[in-house]
């Protein structure tokens, strides 16, 4: 396995993690202070925090430097979602999160680590995408039981 494609790839996923951290940020700034939500996803925030160091640890005992923000590309991409994402419902808020953790969280993990990792890193995604996915269905909960009780 390629030193150099495990170190990227890595890098990658720590640039996602605070692709989503800023995510939750903003959609922590668009919820009611007094929502149910709030402390769940400033605890998501957290996980993706806690998960960008994992991942920036890892890069380290490879002994080479893990980013330490989203890359020029996940600047864009997260000032256009602000530009354009006016809505601030719960059921809003929780649609984004959810797409934004199964799309660029989960699937795009998935396909970034494919092939690329060596056993140990790969070990870590694992763990990761676990908690992902756990983040997603508490998401989809909420959402089914706001929907539902309209």
């Amino acid at each position: 396995m390629d030193k150099k494609q495990i170190v990227d790839t890595l890098n990658k996923l720590v640039e996602g993690q605070y692709m989503g951290i800023h995510a939750y940020e903003n959609f922590i700034e668009n919820l009611d202070s007094s929502s149910s939500l709030l402390s769940h996803f400033i605890e998501i925030r957290k996980d993706l925090e806690h998960h960008a160091e994992l991942l920036s640890k890892r890069v380290q005992v490879l002994d080479e430097t893990p980013k330490s923000s989203e890359g020029i590309i996940g600047k864009i991409e997260l000032f256009i979602s602000q530009l354009f994402d006016s809505s601030t419902s719960e059921q809003d808020i929780l649609k984004h999160a959810i797409k934004g953790q199964n799309l660029y969280g989960i699937k795009m993990t998935e396909e970034l680590v494919s092939n690329k990792l060596d056993e140990e890193s790969l070990c870590l995604v694992h763990e990761i995408l676990q908690k992902q996915r756990e983040h997603v269905d508490y998401l989809k909960y909420e959402l089914h039981s706001r929907t539902s009780s309209q």
